[in-house]
């Protein structure tokens, strides 16, 4: 089954993810050119959210779109190359939720997991998603549903 770009299938369900990110990435570079009281905390919170929501992202990409993937495409370099830079953003990931405190550090590490992330997100639109949508035998509709009803359980979630 082929999907159209006015059906939302599993790439558009997975780029709503990636935009939702992005807004994280730019509201927490808001908060480190700001003096505010209480600012540290809200750093703080939100580089938690931000790892949390990659950490289930990337958890989804790897047991349901990868691997459907490497059945359906005769190339699959570009597959281990985004479980690469998956490795690298759960590194960051680590060591963002370890530190205490937000400091220099901290934020240089939030800034490079979001420069990581938009690198990862431009492959996946521009290369990935592509041979997706063009690919036999992948019904990325239903895949849509299975990322869905996985994140609701990654996340505790009762199902829509």
């Amino acid at each position: 089954m082929t999907t159209t770009r006015s059906q939302a299938d599993a790439c558009t369900w997975l780029d709503t993810d990636h935009k939702a990110v992005k807004k994280m990435f730019k509201a927490y570079d808001e908060l480190t050119s700001s003096r505010a009281r209480g600012v540290d905390e809200k750093k703080r919170e939100l580089a938690r959210e931000i790892c949390q929501a990659l950490t289930v992202h990337a958890t989804l990409e790897e047991e349901i779109f990868y691997p459907a993937l490497r059945q359906a495409l005769k190339q699959t370099d570009i597959l281990a190359e985004a479980e690469v830079e998956h490795a690298g953003a759960k590194d960051l990931i680590a060591q963002i939720e370890a530190m205490q405190e937000p400091d220099e550090a901290f934020d240089a590490r939030v800034k490079v997991l979001g420069e990581y992330i938009d690198h990862h997100v431009k492959e996946e639109r521009n290369e990935i998603f592509p041979k997706a949508r063009a690919a036999r035998g992948v019904d990325l509709v239903a895949m849509r549903d299975a990322l869905q009803a996985r994140k609701e359980a990654l996340m505790g979630m009762e199902p829509a």
